[in-house]
Parts: structure tokens; C-alpha cells; sequence
């Protein structure tokens, strides 16, 4: 079974576990500019939604590359102009940013593609933030694959790690895992962010159920570097 779609580990363990708590506290201040890169529409809300409110705060130029639409999350719908629409709501919250689709293929994703065309996009920043390259999706993957190959400073955020991952799993690099702490406002605002994927929550089988999305409500976000 894919680690998906099996059970998970509920967010009250995570929220147990100290480890955590004690990660080392990333510090961004030196970055001016930094470019995310999200495999799907609300990767880069669900993962560093809250480090992209603190750098649009600080005036930091944010550069948003949308590999794919997010099309195959209901097959047989015609979802992708609302998948778009809801990013560009959720990017509101977040802070000034500007956004680049790619449109390439939702769960179709491939290296050889994204390297031809990611390595002009990302020259110049000071930091790149991608999915982590073994967050079991595999777009997820491709996505962090090829920003390590991009030749700028990159951390890489898991999304689906935290479900099928567990509290001290070796599997996850944890000595190369920092944190960031979210102020209340800040965590407000990313929610709010999360809150404007509906396409994600709809029953009866929505995409993002509750015990997923318990994940992102924290007060801070870990990245790898």
C-alpha cells in the first residue's frame, strides 16, 4: 500500500514529541530574494506558508513556481482553473509574491522536464524552498530532486512525511532538520491561507481530511537542509 493511503500517525503524537521543539531555529535574515517551488497548488502554503508571511513582511522578493495545476486531484473534473483560483486567494494572505506556472503534468511530473526549465527560474536567489525529495509523492520528489540540482542554497520541506512518518523516524533526516517559529498572527494568517483550498476538503473523499491538515496548524514549520 502507498504510505499515503495507509493509516497515519496522528498529529497529537508529533505534538508529544520533543524533538521537535528542540530542532535549531532557521535563520532567514540574511535572504533578500527566495523562490519556492510547489509540485501541486497549497504545497507552498502547507509547508512554509508561515516562513513566506515572515520573509513578505521583512520585504523579501518571493518568486512562487507552480510546477503543475493540480489537475489530477479529482479525475474526470475540470478542477485546475479552481485550484489556481484558490492559490492566488491563499497567496493574498500570505504576502506579495510573484507566481510562475509551469503547467507541466499533475502526477506526471518528470526530471528531464524540470530541469530544462527550472534552472533559469531559480538563478540569482538567495534561497530555493521545495518539497522534500523523499516526501513519498512522486512529483513531491522530482520537485526537490531538481532544486538540489539547481546550484542554489536550497531547504526542502516535507508535506506528506508527517503522515506516514513517525516521532524520531530514522528515515527523516533529523540532523539536517531546522525550524521556524510562527507568531500567532503569523500562524493565523497561514490558516487562513489553508482555508481557501476548498476543492481539498469536500466530502465525501476530500484530499486533505482533517487529521492531514492537523499537521499544519502548528505553531512552526521544519524544513531540511
Amino acid at each position: 500500500m502507498n504510505p499515503i493511503d495507509a493509516p497515519g500517525t496522528a498529529e497529537d503524537e508529533w505534538r508529544a514529541w520533543d524533538g521537535l521543539r528542540e530542532l535549531p531555529v532557521l535563520d532567514p535574515s540574511g535572504w533578500r530574494s527566495v523562490v519556492v517551488l510547489a509540485a501541486h497548488p497549497d504545497d507552498e502554503v502547507l509547508g512554509v506558508g508561515g516562513l513566506m508571511a515572515l520573509l513578505a513582511d521583512r520585504g523579501v522578493r518571493l518568486r512562487l513556481v507552480a510546477v503543475t495545476d493540480g489537475e489530477a486531484s479529482h479525475p474526470g473534473q475540470e478542477i485546475a482553473a479552481r485550484r489556481i483560483a484558490e492559490s492566488a486567494a491563499a497567496l493574498a494572505h500570505v504576502g506579495a509574491c510573484e507566481t510562475v506556472r509551469l503547467g507541466l503534468p499533475d502526477s506526471g511530473v518528470r526530471d528531464d522536464e524540470l530541469m530544462r526549465r527550472l534552472p533559469g527560474l531559480v538563478e540569482g536567489f538567495d534561497a530555493c524552498l521545495a518539497p522534500w525529495e523523499k516526501d513519498v509523492h512522486p512529483d513531491h520528489e522530482a520537485v526537490g530532486r531538481a532544486a538540489s540540482a539547481c546550484g542554489v542554497p536550497v531547504w526542502q520541506f516535507p508535506i506528506w512525511t508527517w503522515h506516514w512518518a513517525w516521532p524520531g523516524d530514522p528515515r527523516l533526516p533529523w540532523d539536517r532538520a531546522v525550524r521556524v517559529p510562527l507568531p500567532p498572527a503569523v500562524a493565523e494568517r497561514k490558516q487562513a491561507a489553508i482555508g481557501c483550498f476548498t476543492s481539498q476538503f469536500e466530502e465525501p473523499e476530500p484530499i486533505l481530511p482533517p487529521g492531514v491538515l492537523a499537521h499544519f496548524a502548528r505553531d512552526q514549520e521544519v524544513l531540511f537542509r
